[in-house]
């Protein structure tokens, strides 16, 4: 049975929106290799439209690592209004079969299934108890305003692992409370 694990940047406030903004003064070698072993792990990936949509437009034809990996992926996008995907090896989830789907996703996937940048699409998965692991990269800095993770609720974590990176980012990795 696969594991669903969330990963994403965020600042020193709980801000992860436009993480573009704030992550390259503080972006390393030892950075990077966080990333990309969670990264790596992924048998499939899980999105949200809106991602899925930024993504889409740049990744089918970007010469890079991350390109090569997120293009041959599984990709389940979760969307009410997305009904056809151009982007290679993508299935649409209707948000009404979603639960059913992600759970049946779960079943039949061996391995780790990602999430990264979509923070509607976490915040669903946590309240329906199907995400499995948060893992956070917190850069030292705040930025004030913009969207953070959990904004429409309460969502118990409970701190599985944690580690200080060489230029004062934190790796923090949390499961569902019990």
């Amino acid at each position: 049975m696969g594991t669903i694990s969330a990963n994403f940047f965020m600042s020193l406030d709980g801000v992860v929106e436009s993480p573009n903004l704030f992550v390259f003064p503080y972006f390393s070698d030892e950075v990077g290799a966080a990333v990309s072993a969670s990264t790596e792990q992924s048998r499939a990936m899980i999105m949200g439209r809106q991602l899925y949509a930024e993504w889409s437009a740049y990744w089918p034809t970007a010469e890079d690592p991350f390109g090569g990996f997120i293009n041959q992926v599984d990709k389940y996008v979760i969307s009410d209004s997305l009904t056809t995907a151009d982007w290679n090896a993508t299935t649409i989830i209707p948000g009404a079969e979603a639960e059913q789907q992600v759970r049946a996703l779960k079943e039949r996937t061996d391995g780790v299934i990602g999430v990264s940048g979509s923070g509607t699409t976490v915040a669903w998965l946590a309240t329906h108890r199907l995400l499995d692991e948060l893992r956070l990269l917190v850069f030292p800095v705040a930025v004030g305003q913009g969207r953070r993770l959990f904004e429409d609720g309460r969502v118990p974590l409970a701190l599985t692992g944690s580690r200080s990176l060489d230029t004062g980012v934190v790796e923090l990795v949390y499961a569902p409370a019990p």
